[in-house]
Order: C-alpha cells, then sequence, then structure tokens
C-alpha cells in the first residue's frame, strides 16, 4: 500500500528550499517527501470512519511545505511524520454519520471538510469560535484527542489523500456527494469553499468594483463563487469584477465563470483605474502607480509580498484587501494601508455562513422553500425520527444546495458534528454545502488539468509548481491509478 509520506528532516527540508529557487516544486525528490509502504491509520475513536481516497489535489500550501517556504507560524500546529492531501474526494469504508446529521452508507462518495477542530479532537465545551460554526478559526487545534494538526493532511493521526491505504475522519468531516458531479468536480469543493468564505467574508456592496489578482485555483474559484453567490442573490452585485490572470488559458476562463474583463495582472490596475473612475499618481522607479479611489474590494489570490503591494496600491481609501493566496514571512510597506485606513483581512478556510435565501424562481430557492417545510413539519418529531428522515432525503435525491436540509435546525444531529444548532435557520449555511453548489452550477472540475499516480509523485508535483506556465490549473493524485482497491 503506497502511501508519501511526509517527515521532518531538516536537512532535506533545506535541500529541498535550495532547489525550488530554480522553481516551485522541483525539490520534491529531495525534501522530505518520501513514497513508503504504510498502514491505515487507526480510528482515533467513535464518530470517525475510514475514506479511501479517490482524487487528491495538489494545492498551494502543500507546495510551500514542499519547497521548505511555508511560514514556521504553523509548526506548533502540525504534527510529523503526516501524509498530505486535504483536497479530497473519496469513498466511505463503513456506514457513518455525515457532518449535517444524514447516514451515509459504506461506499458513499464523500468530499472531506479537512479542518480538525473542538468536534474531531473530542473537546468539550468547544472553543467559541467552533460553538458559533467557525471552525476554521478553532483555537485548540494542538489539544484534544488527536495530535496537533491543523487540517487532515498536517496531522500523524489522521492520514491524507496521498495514499492508497487511506484516511480517517470525523462525522463533523463528511459531506456527501451528489451524484450529478464527477469526480475532477468534487475535488475542487474544498479550494471553492475556501473561496465562498472569501466572498462571503469581504462586505460587498451593491455596485463595488471588485478586483481578483491571480487566476490559479484560489483565483478562479473567488471568481468562479462570487458569480454564483450574486446570480442566486447570496452576495450583492457589483458594478464590475475585474481578475488578473498571467496566461491565456486563465482569463479564458476566468471570463467563463463570470468576469466582466480578465487581463494581466499588469494591466489589471488600468481597468480598475477606468471602473473606478480614479486619477493615478507614482509609480516612478518601477514602483505600481497609486490609485486616487481605486477597487471598492482587492482579492488577493497570491499571498507575495509583490501582490499585497499591488492590491494597495489599487484598494480605494477605507477599502477591503482580503488575503485568499496564504502568505508567509515577507518585507513590506505597510505605509498605504495606515495613511488611506486600508482593511487588510484574512480568508482562511470556511465553517458556516450567514446569506440571504436564494432569488425567488430559482432552482435553489425551489429546494430551499420545500426543504424549509419539510423542517418545520417536522418540528414536533423525536431526534431518532427526524434522524431517519434525513437520512432518507440523502438516499433519495441527487442534488446538494446550501439550504435548511443540510441541517434540520440541530434536530437529530449527533452533538458531534460540529455544527451550531441555529444551521439551517435564518439563512446559516454550511460553506461546504454551498461550496458544492457552486461546484455542480460552475463545473469547476474542468480546472483538474492533469492526474498523476502517487508513484509519479515527482512529476506531480513540478507540474503542479508550474502549472500557469504549463497551461495547466489544478493537478491532483489519482489514487486508484496503478492500484486494485
Amino acid at each position: 500500500m503506497s502511501t508519501l509520506l511526509f517527515e521532518r528532516s531538516l536537512p532535506r527540508f533545506a535541500a529541498a528550499r535550495i532547489v525550488s529557487n530554480f522553481g516551485s516544486g522541483r525539490g520534491a525528490g529531495i525534501g522530505p517527501l518520501r513514497l513508503v509502504e504504510h498502514d491505515a491509520p487507526s480510528l482515533p475513536g467513535a464518530g470517525w470512519a475510514h475514506v479511501h481516497p479517490l482524487l487528491s489535489g495538489i494545492c498551494g500550501s502543500d507546495l510551500a511545505t514542499l519547497d521548505g517556504r511555508s511560514s514556521r507560524y504553523f509548526e506548533d500546529i502540525v504534527s510529523f511524520p503526516f501524509v498530505p492531501g486535504h483536497e479530497v474526494v473519496g469513498l466511505l469504508a463503513e456506514e457513518a454519520v455525515g457532518a449535517t446529521g444524514e447516514l451515509l452508507a459504506a461506499g458513499t462518495r464523500v468530499v472531506l471538510q479537512p479542518v480538525l477542530g473542538c468536534a474531531a479532537r473530542g473537546i468539550v465545551p468547544p472553543c467559541a469560535a467552533c460553538a458559533a460554526g467557525h471552525v476554521g478559526n478553532c483555537g485548540h487545534l494542538a489539544f484534544g484527542h488527536i495530535r496537533p494538526g491543523l487540517q487532515t493532511g498536517f496531522c500523524a493521526d489522521t492520514g491524507g489523500g496521498w495514499s492508497t491505504t487511506g484516511l480517517v475522519a470525523h462525522s463533523s468531516q463528511l459531506y456527501a456527494v451528489p451524484e450529478g458531479l464527477s469526480d475532477a468536480d468534487a475535488v475542487t469543493t474544498e479550494p471553492v469553499a475556501c473561496a465562498v468564505h472569501a466572498v462571503l467574508g469581504a462586505g460587498i456592496t451593491e455596485g463595488d468594483v471588485v478586483a481578483v489578482l491571480g487566476a490559479g485555483t484560489l483565483g478562479l474559484t473567488v471568481t468562479a463563487a462570487f458569480s454564483h453567490l450574486v446570480t442566486t442573490g447570496r452576495c450583492p452585485a457589483p458594478r464590475s469584477l475585474l481578475v488578473g490572470a498571467k496566461y491565456t488559458h486563465q482569463q479564458s476562463l476566468a471570463l467563463s465563470f463570470g468576469a466582466a474583463e480578465a487581463l494581466p495582472p499588469e494591466q489589471l490596475a488600468r481597468a480598475v483605474r477606468r471602473h473606478s473612475h480614479s486619477l493615478s499618481y507614482g509609480g516612478v522607479a518601477g514602483e505600481t502607480a497609486t490609485l486616487s479611489t481605486g477597487a471598492d474590494v482587492v482579492f488577493d489570490c497570491v499571498g507575495s509580498a509583490e501582490s499585497i503591494a499591488q492590491s494597495l496600491s489599487m484598494v480605494r481609501p477605507r477599502g477591503t484587501v482580503a488575503l485568499v493566496g496564504m502568505p508567509g514571512k515577507m518585507t513590506i510597506d505597510l505605509a498605504p494601508l495606515w495613511h488611506r485606513e486600508v482593511r487588510l483581512a484574512g480568508a482562511y478556510a470556511y465553517g458556516t455562513e450567514s446569506v440571504p435565501t436564494a432569488k425567488a424562481g430559482s432552482e435553489e430557492a425551489d429546494s430551499e422553500e420545500a426543504d424549509s417545510k419539510e423542517a418545520d413539519s417536522k418540528e414536533a418529531d423525536s431526534n431518532e425520527a427526524a434522524s431517519k428522515s434525513g437520512a432518507a432525503r440523502t438516499r433519495a435525491k441527487t442534488k446538494i444546495s446550501a439550504t435548511a436540509k443540510d441541517a434540520p435546525a440541530g434536530r437529530g444531529l449527533p452533538s458531534d458534528t460540529g455544527l451550531p444548532p441555529d444551521i439551517g435557520r435564518a439563512g446559516r449555511v454550511s460553506t461546504f454545502a454551498l461550496a458544492l453548489e457552486v461546484v455542480g452550477a460552475q463545473t469547476t472540475g474542468r480546472l483538474v488539468s492533469a492526474t498523476y499516480p502517487l508513484t509519479r509523485f515527482e512529476e506531480a508535483v513540478a507540474h503542479a509548481g508550474a502549472a500557469g506556465r504549463r497551461g495547466s490549473v489544478k493537478i491532483a493524485f489519482d489514487i486508484t491509478k496503478g492500484h486494485t482497491r
């Protein structure tokens, strides 16, 4: 049984960092990642299940780790050795309860919400963030009955997606995949969930000028999520959505996902200036010119010192820069942030979101109304009856939308699902439920450009590191290649 295992080795870590200077992903073969024979992880306790991965993506955070460039901030919330892979679609090995309380049969396709919050760690009462449904902000990532790990794929006890032996997942992490979605669609759910969370947390208002800097997986999923959320009435409509995309294939995808304009990053400020009716000043000696007003919101989907500086130069005074791309240690001039009172806000992971109901007459709205009525009609049912009813509905339907059915107001839910009790009421929606809806509507599986078996991990990681230049977006491991299940 083949597993890609990342071990703590400072010499290999340093070697990978040196080689990555010649291109991201090129040091995978000499770094701490090794292909080994490894047993499946044991179930940590009740409420856990084994999952056999089908596809597992290579994320930008994975590349930063393999390149030896991830921030030392993460050292205390990671445990070694770990199996990478947090973008996962797989098959349940045994019957389990899903995150929304439904009973999932063995063999059900699931996607993984990888954050290892209080529910997964068996911590009662949960921290304030988990109790509010913001599992991405969990304060107990180094505690509980499993070893430290901010997510599956960075924890020594859970395994990860880059393995034929499988991983273990808690009920709070499991979401059933609708039958209409392909495996390629499903493996993009996790980055789409990050995008949904970023969009809904940016404070966008009607008529805003919105810019997206970077058009890798994160930039394109932000564009796709934003367009769908606007179309279905969950997010205010902007005056314009402008995307800075370096390569022509990225520009074409951004336009297909709903961008008004997609153009090279060096031309993005000019487009923002035109749409926001701004003046510009400065920009001497190779520095980016500053716009007098600028974009209301900029999504920085790169996370480098250069991209943050460009974002600060394009955003209006008192505007928002949402940092979606994972940053590291860097040197940057924050004088414009201070002087123009710009809000620089991190956008990490997922949990639950507060959104309006879908627009009347849309398929999502019809589904929400029907499921809300169904939930209300069961108000007096016992917990056991409600749970059985939810499981039956899940088996009968092939589409998951972000609605009250995703959790019937807490009735019938096991106490360790990790969902707040008001989920499904007053617009409280699981980020992953919304993400599955976006994935289906925007067919984000088309972002998956190539898949590799684990045995070709050096090629796969190098391809991921050069994805844009090679006309690709998302690279994933196909765990079924060269393996008999």
